[in-house]
């Protein structure tokens, strides 16, 4: 089978991708910069117990069973103050409290991924933090390690196309941490952290004008692109353990 398994970190796409690497037990790295990898950082460093959950009429039922609140869409919950998955809406005013957050990249190949022997929240916001805890985590469980870059879904699917839209943003964020990992990396790897590695000095420009980032700033969160652009501002490590978001780094925390 031509996959990656002859090496130990590896780098993957999206819902199958996110598949593959659980089928071969690897240590997951979850990257969606734009947004849901960089609210649950945001979050957890705040404080909030965060409950990732695929889209869908079943996310109202497990909020209320966990006791937590269903985060809604951007626009709809900002306009109640509530917060959102713009990773900005999240303050100490937070900390201590219970969201269901769902999304059609981060969370559903959170939840695709939720049986892995570690699985980790990565995005530019931490990326140095993250490597070094899976780093930890792969001599310790003696695993591989895989980043899965989200990517976007394309709108108005035809049949028999690909949904996945591969993303600069998610490409780059899997790049940054791919880049600290230990190990033989893939080729698929390996070009990915070159591609950040070269591109490290440009990234608010990059991401300000990526096709994403020009969605949410036509959208009116400006704000969450240039959050999401900072590299390494958070040492918070998001571990997925018994269906909540818990920071590996408990020590580290920050107040902005």
């Amino acid at each position: 089978m031509f996959d990656q398994e002859p090496f130990n970190c590896r780098m993957e796409w999206g819902r199958r991708g996110a598949r593959e690497a659980t089928e071969r037990g690897d240590i997951i790295i979850i990257t969606d910069v734009l947004s849901f990898s960089s609210t649950v950082i945001t979050a957890v460093n705040f404080g909030s117990v965060i409950y990732p959950f695929p889209p869908g009429p079943g996310g109202k039922a497990y909020a209320e069973k966990e006791g937590a609140e269903l985060i809604s869409g951007r626009s709809v919950a900002a306009k109640a103050g509530k917060p959102t998955l713009s990773p900005v809406t999240f303050n100490e005013e937070h900390g201590g409290k219970k969201y269901v957050l769902t999304s059609q990249n981060g969370a559903f190949c959170t939840w695709i991924a939720s049986k892995v022997p570690a699985l980790l929240i990565g995005s530019l916001l931490n990326a140095s933090s993250v490597a070094t805890a899976a780093n930890r985590l792969g001599k310790k469980l003696d695993k591989p390690v895989t980043v899965v870059a989200c990517g976007e879904r394309w709108e108005d699917i035809q049949e028999n196309e690909d949904g996945l839209r591969p993303s600069v943003e998610d490409y780059l964020g899997t790049g940054a941490v791919l880049a600290k990992l230990d190990g033989d990396k893939s080729p698929e790897a390996e070009v990915c952290a070159a591609a950040f590695m070269s591109s490290a000095d440009r990234l608010s420009e990059l991401l300000w004008e990526c096709g994403s980032g020009r969605e949410l700033r036509t959208r009116g969160f400006k704000a969450d692109v240039k959050h999401c652009s900072q590299l390494d501002v958070y040492k918070i490590v998001p571990v997925l353990e018994n269906g909540i978001f818990v920071n590996r780094n408990s020590s580290e925390r920050r107040g902005s």
